[in-house]
């Protein structure tokens, strides 16, 4: 097993990308001890405030989010930051030469139940020039990302890192506080019988996927002639996971429960890093229409539909959408 700098110095990253790669996970490291203390440090439960999505915040996403802001900010490795726990962008410094995207905590409704949780990031490259304060430096498209992970907080906290040059996966060493590669370029089988999906909104999806639900939960009786196995974690850094180590499809896709908000997922710091890690690993990943990594965005906290996965299954899906 391999320590995360050198396996980076290898892909021939920049010096300055792998120090704020490295600042990203000690925030991380800070983050599964508080997750894995659970009850004991008293930040399970909800706040009485919301977030800028209209969410009820957890005490974890509150935690995670000042965790992450506070360690990127005083590193001086960010030109700016964007969370989804905030409503605006936040300046750096503006000498730096990066920006970055993330979702602090993914899935922190699971904290109270001892589920899945995950940090989910992405990281651009600030273009030449920009004001730190000015928002507008992160409307670039997913394919402009330099780096995109997410760690993920279960019986082992992992990392899954890519820096352009496949996805790795790092375990956490615990004794030794170091992130070792326990995976070397990950490969999303190309068939699979497993899909993810909330199924409690099939009434309110578009009849594209309503018909190609129906005909996996057909099984062998229907038009596909063979069984698939649904699962359903409720944290897309779980589910993502599972993807990635074992193959399947995973889908949140446009519905009409809440007229105001058709899509569930945000594209800056959910679809588009979970996107770059999907297809470096050789899987597809889609809004349905087009290319996840090609949307220009036009919002900080835009939400988009995502269906990624397993190449056929995937182009099997989206058929059904044209």
């Amino acid at each position: 097993m391999r320590r995360l700098p050198p396996v980076l110095l290898e892909d021939g990253c920049p010096r300055e990308l792998i120090s704020l790669i490295r600042t990203v996970l000690a925030a991380c490291k800070e983050i599964s001890f508080r997750v894995g203390q659970g009850a004991l440090s008293g930040v399970l439960g909800s706040t009485l405030d919301e977030n800028i999505q209209g969410e009820t915040q957890k005490k974890l996403d509150v935690l995670t989010n000042q965790l992450l802001k506070d360690i990127l900010l005083e590193s001086g490795y960010v030109k700016a930051i964007a969370s989804e726990e905030e409503d605006f962008t936040v300046a750096g410094n503006p000498d730096a030469n990066y920006i970055v995207a993330f979702d602090p905590l993914d899935g922190s409704s699971n904290t109270d139940i001892n589920s899945l949780v995950g940090t989910i990031f992405s990281i651009m490259a600030a273009p030449e020039g920009a004001v730190p304060a000015d928002p507008s430096i992160f409307m670039q498209p997913g394919k402009n990302q330099v780096a995109a992970g997410y760690v993920l907080y279960g019986p082992s906290t992992v990392l899954a890192l890519t820096t352009g040059k496949g996805t790795r996966f790092f375990t956490l060493d615990k004794t030794h506080g170091t992130f070792l590669l326990t995976q070397d370029f990950a490969t999303v089988p190309e068939e699979t019988s497993e899909f993810a999906i909330n199924a409690s909104n099939q009434r309110h999806w578009q009849p594209a996927m309503q018909n190609y639900i129906n005909d996996l939960i057909a099984g062998d009786t229907g038009p596909r002639g063979r069984n698939f196995n649904m699962r359903w974690i409720a944290a897309m850094v779980g589910d993502v996971h599972r993807v990635l180590c074992r193959g399947g499809i995973f889908t949140y896709p446009t519905d009409t429960k809440d007229p105001n908000k058709p899509n569930k997922l945000r594209l800056l710091y959910e679809a588009n890093p979970m996107a770059m890690l999907i297809e470096q690993a050789g899987g597809i990943a889609s809004t349905g229409t087009e290319r996840i990594m090609d949307i220009q965005p036009d919002a900080i906290h835009q939400r988009v539909a995502v269906i990624l996965g397993s190449k056929n299954e995937v182009e099997t899906c989206l058929s059904y959408h044209k």
